[in-house]
């Protein structure tokens, strides 16, 4: 399978990184790193996030936790689309 990043993904994981460089360059490319590593899971194990249960079809769009961050992505027969990626205390309102 294919892992696809959508553009809101590319501009949260570069937001996320930014936030925290400013008092911690280490710590921003580790995120960035263990973000980019952990959202190729699904390319081998498509359903390891779980359900998003308010979305119209759980089933395709799932959630996966990695550290303190969301990674959000839809699953189709050919691709994985990672939607969008958060700090778990982010307003998702905001987003």
């Amino acid at each position: 399978m294919k892992i696809k990043y959508s553009r809101e993904s590319i501009d949260d994981l570069q937001r996320v990184v930014e936030f925290v460089e400013v008092n911690n360059p280490y710590a921003a490319r580790r995120i960035a790193i263990d973000l980019q590593d952990g959202s190729e899971k699904p390319r081998q194990f498509s359903k390891i996030g779980l359900p998003v249960l308010n979305a119209s079809d759980p089933e395709v769009i799932r959630d996966l936790y990695i550290n303190n961050y969301t990674v959000r992505y839809l699953i189709t027969e050919e691709v994985i689309y990672v939607l969008r990626v958060w700090h778990n205390k982010e307003n998702k309102k905001n987003l």
